[in-house]
């Protein structure tokens, strides 16, 4: 017979658990090599996850906002150039009926989203610039050769690889590090986040639909299959029209589960956080909501150098692959606007020395 004492109590082993949550080093960081490829012949780079990513960037419409926001404070506020570059800038078409400016949008906008984006340079015979052709990634392949770009492929309708020589390709890749030999889509390290809040908010709509409806068990005291029919019809008809169901005393008994709604709206503001500073914006450009006009004017102040040096980078690309010297237009600036002397900043006026000093209690 079992012995009822609490001398026999013990406790799981979960803490020394190689798998446990309840570790202390249970969370770790895989490593990651740069997947680059050195050798004698010739290495073919491919973008196979591009669908995937394109997929979260139609879909997800938070995501896409905050891809095309960035990319709008980088080519948004058109460039300037001489005369000879506008002259052949007003006459790039792309597909047919493209502008210089959805052309850039185009290009800065898919490397964003693939890590790499492409198009076709045509020239003239005699090397003057007609046209800049947006190539969609997934059906492109970089051709290296020790560690350099030697030429590129893109597949054709009929499914045969076109070469391409690599001057005739407009080729933008986004935060290549070391030496890899692609470049690093921004929603890779936002596919958790996204997924997170996605789950979030379906597990809330199922949460508030189940309260509405909350689930029952219903205990009736009869078999009779074609009472049981009409009882189920009853009760669906009351379920729908918002009515009560009365029932003779003694012949029903309800239970039902209702579910305690937590607030999930703490959890998915640190999740957008999170999603926003991935991407490369602050929360403040893409919904202002809720934060105070100092906070927002930091925010803003913080995001001018990046915005500005992803310009810089797209202005040397252009140059250094195209030969197109443009300068694209900043945004307006507040770096003028935030001071910390009273004449500037006029919610912080008037102040006495003493206000300001630590004084430990004393005047």
């Amino acid at each position: 017979m079992a012995e009822y004492s609490l001398n026999n109590a013990t406790t799981t082993d979960l803490a020394t658990s190689e798998t446990s949550k309840w570790s202390a080093d249970s969370y770790t960081v895989a490593g990651q090599a740069l997947d680059v490829s050195m050798g004698k012949g010739e290495i073919e780079v491919t973008f196979p996850y591009a669908t995937k990513y394109l997929g979260y960037y139609k879909r997800y419409g938070q995501l896409k906002k905050a891809i095309d926001t960035l990319a709008i404070y980088v080519v948004g506020k058109g460039y300037n150039c001489d005369t000879r570059t506008k002259v052949l800038l007003d006459h790039l078409q792309g597909m047919g009926n493209d502008s210089s400016h959805e052309i850039f949008f185009n290009c800065f906008v898919m490397s964003l989203i693939v890590g790499d984006s492409f198009a076709e340079i045509i020239r003239s015979k005699k090397g003057l610039l007609l046209n800049l052709k947006p190539i969609s990634p997934e059906r492109m392949k970089v051709i290296l050769q020790n560690g350099i770009i030697k030429r590129y492929e893109v597949l054709s309708l009929n499914g045969e690889f076109i070469k391409i020589p690599k001057e005739n390709i407009l080729h933008i890749c986004n935060d290549r590090i070391g030496d890899e030999q692609h470049g690093t889509s921004v929603i890779e390290a936002c596919t958790w986040v996204i997924d997170a809040l996605e789950e979030a908010r379906r597990d809330y709509r199922i949460v508030l639909h189940r309260n509405v409806v909350p689930l029952r068990i219903i205990e009736v005291d009869t078999t009779n299959t074609t009472e049981l029919s009409t009882l189920k019809a009853q009760y669906k008809t009351a379920i729908q029209n918002g009515e009560v169901l009365i029932v003779p005393k003694g012949t029903v008994s309800i239970t039902y589960d209702k579910i305690v709604i937590q607030d999930p709206i703490a959890w998915i503001q640190s999740l957008e956080n999170y999603f926003y500073l991935a991407v490369g914006i602050p929360r403040v450009i893409a919904s202002p909501d809720g934060l105070s006009e100092g906070s927002s004017k930091v925010g803003y102040l913080v995001f001018e150098p990046i915005y500005t040096y992803r310009q810089i980078l797209l202005e040397s690309d252009l140059w250094n692959q195209v030969g197109l010297r443009i300068k694209f237009n900043r945004p307006a600036s507040l770096s003028d606007n935030i001071s910390s002397n009273e004449e500037k900043n006029t919610s912080q006026t008037g102040f006495q020395p003493k206000d300001m000093a630590v004084t430990g209690g004393r005047e």
